[in-house]
């Protein structure tokens, strides 16, 4: 497990991640957008891990052709939705409350992005299928707390905190349609499956879970490839938040939280104009080193995070 240096909870967030032999070499990236899709909490063992692929035929046959697939990847703080998401958001490791009830100690990609950038919050989404990864938009840092929103999605008809979970069906609609009217330069995705359905200990609906979104991505991957806006622009990460226990731990798949191997190791898909294709990495990285990627990729002026830039992935 990486330990996180307690200096980055020191440092403004003026200083850049990392030091400079870590940057890959200063020039200007093709990624204009970026998108990060997030499949919540299956297990490396029913992804990746499975021999055959069998639950990701599309990410397997398909996109891994196109892309970079790690399979030594994981999440190293708490190992819960909102902690996993908070990650990826912030570059921190963070203890959240799992009910969404806390705001991100630190400030989130989108706000430093529109910090960055000065562009309007319709070109920045959160969409999610559980309501409360709303806190996603918002942080508690008084020098960012209800500034530079984002546009969001999340929950039943899209209201947000207190409304409840929807399907993922619904969650793809909602995506489709920002996608068609919004063309957002950062989208930040969350489909509920399979761990909704993991939770309910429904073990086909779990593997169906894994193949639907898997279905998603692949849609999601057409339609950059499809429309002349994102097309040879865009940058895609698709990973989990969380595993889930191994069958040797506590009640196995419905349910995670420890650090145990099964709740730690997830896996990463990315694919973009600035990225390796047909390239399986073993390299150990982690959730934080998402965002600490996406900064290096947007170039953006607040640089504070956790990770580290994923070099190796870089043509």
């Amino acid at each position: 497990m990486r330990i996180a240096l307690t200096i980055f909870s020191l440092v403004s967030l003026f200083v850049s991640v990392g030091c400079s032999s870590e940057k890959v070499s200063a020039r200007s990236y093709k990624t204009k957008y970026v998108f990060v899709l997030v499949v919540d909490g299956p297990r490396f063992s029913e992804t990746w891990g499975d021999p055959f692929h069998a639950n990701i035929p599309y990410m397997d046959s398909i996109l891994s052709k196109e892309g970079v697939v790690y399979t030594n990847f994981s999440n190293e703080g708490p190992t819960y939705t909102v902690s996993g998401h908070t990650a990826i958001a912030t570059g921190y490791y963070q203890e959240m409350n799992n009910a969404g009830t806390e705001l991100p100690d630190h400030p989130t990609i989108f706000q430093t992005w529109l910090a960055s950038t000065g562009k309007a919050s319709s070109q920045a989404w959160l969409v999610a299928s559980k309501d409360k990864l709303q806190i996603l938009s918002n942080s508690s840092d008084p020098s960012w707390v209800n500034k530079f929103a984002p546009s969001t999605n999340c929950g039943v008809n899209g209201s947000g905190q207190g409304s409840g979970y929807r399907e993922d069906s619904l969650t793809f609609l909602a995506l489709e349609n920002v996608l068609s009217q919004n063309h957002p330069h950062l989208l930040f995705v969350n489909f509920r499956e399979p761990d909704f359905s993991g939770h309910q200990s429904n073990w086909m609906n779990y593997l169906k879970g894994i193949k639907d979104t898997d279905r998603y991505v692949y849609q999601v991957w057409q339609y950059i490839q499809s429309d002349p806006f994102y097309k040879d622009q865009t940058t895609l990460f698709v990973t989990n938040d969380h595993g889930r226990h191994l069958d040797s731990v506590a009640d196995g798949f419905p349910s995670h939280g420890d650090g145990c191997e099964g709740c730690r190791h997830i896996f990463l898909y990315a694919f973009g104009p600035d990225f390796k294709k047909n390239k399986v990495v073993d390299v150990s990285r982690d959730l934080t080193d998402i965002h600490a990627t996406i900064i290096e990729l947007m170039g953006l002026k607040y640089k504070s995070s956790q990770g580290e830039i994923m070099t190796e992935m870089f043509n």
